[in-house]
């Protein structure tokens, strides 16, 4: 997965660049970072809590700065893992700072990450969404941090699932008499994006690879975001 994003700041080069570098703004910026440890000038370990969809992720981020050119230039590569949703990661990124006419600085990142294990099966859609959503997170922390105010709170998670979770028991929609329910079910409306019942609270999805099986109660208002899953679950 390739990622380019450009955010325009109006603050100098020079103290972006020395903010970025400060490993303690950062995990106030940075969405889900909850904390870091300092190895050296140029390697790091964070920690970071990220729910994709029904998955809430905890992954130790090693990163090493490899090439660097103040207050222009930065590339750094990360390795991180999550043994309990059996998932890791690999990432290298790119930060260009160019000074424009007004004395501000205009910001490009350009983020390449390979995502293996029960995340990777997400596909595309919902990574790129998810990067979409932690981008405005970052630009806005930034923004404020750079005038001196304190990054706003990240939104708490509001639901995890893992593998084999005890699933959620709703009441079954009831049947008119002499009716038989099509087999068709929620799934083919869901795929064709047909509205979503008003009384349905979640939607049951069961998914089985190998001898590995997922059971998710999603939340029938993200529909959208279910269908975009299974979509690219089938590609898969």
């Amino acid at each position: 997965m390739e990622i380019e994003k450009s955010l325009t700041l109006d603050a100098p080069p020079q103290q972006v660049w020395e903010l970025v570098l400060d490993p303690q703004a950062m995990c106030g910026c940075v969405p889900g970072m909850q904390s870091v440890e300092v190895i050296s000038d140029d390697e790091y370990v964070a920690h970071m809590q990220v729910k994709i969809s029904f998955i809430t992720a905890r992954f130790t981020l090693n990163t090493r700065i490899v090439e660097q050119e103040a207050p222009r230039y930065l590339r750094a590569e990360g390795t991180g893992e999550d043994a309990s949703v059996a998932s890791s990661l690999t990432q290298t990124s790119e930060m260009f700072l160019n000074e424009r006419e007004d004395g501000g600085t205009d910001l490009r990142i350009k983020v390449k990450a390979d995502v293996f294990g029960r995340l990777g099966t997400f596909g595309l859609a919902v990574m790129k969404t998810k990067a979409d959503r932690m981008w405005d997170e970052f630009g806005t922390n930034l923004i404020a941090r750079l005038n001196g105010e304190a990054p706003e709170a990240a939104e708490t998670p509001r639901a995890a699932a893992t593998a084999e979770p005890t699933p959620t028991r709703h009441p079954a929609p009831s049947t008119p008499a002499n009716t038989v329910a099509p087999r068709a079910g929620w799934l083919a409306r869901l795929l064709g994006r047909a509205p979503a019942q008003p009384s349905a609270e979640h939607i049951h999805v069961e998914v089985e690879r190998g001898t590995t099986r997922i059971r998710i109660d999603w939340p029938a208002q993200q529909s959208d975001a279910c269908a975009a899953w299974l979509r690219e679950l089938v590609k898969a």
